[in-house]
């Protein structure tokens, strides 16, 4: 499955070239793609806050390569570099609230600042760290993809109808994609009917990003509008809802794409089994469930204006980016160090204390 996977492979989001972060513009997808190199940590943290990369494992891998362009300035200012990257990890950190991944790769780097051996050379330390945290997330995807596939094909062996909200694929990712990785694999072993990709207002990643990923893969592939979730689970023979993560506690709640909790209810209503593909760097043990998750809330203006002109009456709107969907509503988790079915504290807590070899 890795090499048919490798060989699919025509979609990426994040290159580090020379010394300088390169970003697809993910907000100007589909109509057309446009790179842009970022320098510094505060140009990276203004990537982040305004979209231009998305995606719980992109923004995590594209802070670490943030915050080793901020510790290269801070080096050629020379004085004490590690108090100076402080006001660094913090602008980085900031930039989106939700997401773990984003302070799990931020924690990653400081972490190998920190074993620093005399005379070592941080910087070079601190590129490669940023490098490996990119390329470990491609293999995790991989891996992932297969335990998956492994999954549906356990339920279900013919051709299935899935469904997927917001987009996991590889531009939200290292590459291939977390639950886009899944379906693409599945896809591979003959396992898909049909995929139906929820447009995920008011950013409209499905329409935008998910469906030009599976369309550009010959994916058979049908956008729908996110409030006939219900209607295509009753009249469209759905099997699965697939779906990413942006956070997950130590219970098992999912905090995920605005959408997704509404999801999960219809799923268990219809009997459609739900599953959340996600790397254990999404996992949060020191949460204990999603009411603890900080819920990041974004401008009324995304959900009152299209290119900046408004078309909605003139009322106030509630534009909250994330939802949280219970542990009890989520058939199994799917991660590279393994799956878990019904997930609970104990089992996730038995899965974090594995270790993955890739």
């Amino acid at each position: 499955m890795r090499e048919r996977l490798l060989a699919a492979e025509k979609v990426k989001a994040i290159e580090w070239q020379e010394g300088q972060l390169r970003l697809l513009d993910q907000r100007r997808l589909p109509l057309e793609e446009v790179w842009s190199a970022y320098d510094s940590a505060a140009a990276v943290a203004t990537a982040i806050a305004e979209m231009v990369v998305r995606g719980a494992p992109a923004i995590g891998i594209s802070a670490a390569y943030g915050l080793t362009l901020a510790l290269r300035d801070r080096l050629a200012e020379g004085g004490d570099w590690r108090a100076a990257l402080e006001a660094d990890y913090k602008r980085l950190a900031d930039s989106r609230p939700t997401a773990v991944n984003l302070f799990w790769a931020l924690n990653q780097m400081r972490e190998r600042l920190d074993r620093l051996k005399p005379g070592e050379d941080p910087y070079a330390a601190a590129e490669a760290q940023a490098v490996s945290i990119h390329a470990s997330d491609r293999e995790a995807n991989l891996t992932m993809a297969q335990y998956g596939v492994d999954v549906i094909r356990k339920h279900q062996g013919s051709p299935q109808n899935l469904l997927t909200h917001c987009n996991t694929g590889a531009l939200a990712t290292g590459g291939f994609g977390t639950a886009l990785g899944v379906i693409r694999a599945a896809h591979l072993e003959g396992l898909v009917e049909r995929v139906y990709a929820d447009e995920t207002r008011p950013w409209l990643q499905g329409s935008r990003l998910t469906a030009w990923e599976l369309a550009g893969e010959g994916v058979p592939v049908t956008l729908n509008a996110d409030s006939s979730a219900a209607h295509l689970m009753k009249s469209r023979g759905i099997t699965w809802v697939i779906v990413g993560a942006d956070r997950i506690t130590a219970n098992g709640d999912v905090a995920n794409k605005i959408g997704t909790y509404q999801l999960a209810v219809l799923a268990m209503h219809h009997g459609v089994r739900f599953m959340v593909v996600a790397p254990s760097s999404t996992i949060d043990m020191a949460l204990e469930s999603g009411e603890e998750i900080p819920i990041e809330e974004r401008a009324g203006s995304e959900l009152l204006e299209v290119n900046g002109q408004r078309f909605a009456a003139e009322v106030d709107a509630f534009n909250p980016v994330f939802d949280v969907t219970p542990a009890d509503l989520i058939d199994v988790i799917v991660t590279e160090k393994g799956v878990v079915e019904r997930p609970s504290k104990a089992k996730l807590t038995a899965l974090m204390s594995r270790k993955w070899l890739h």
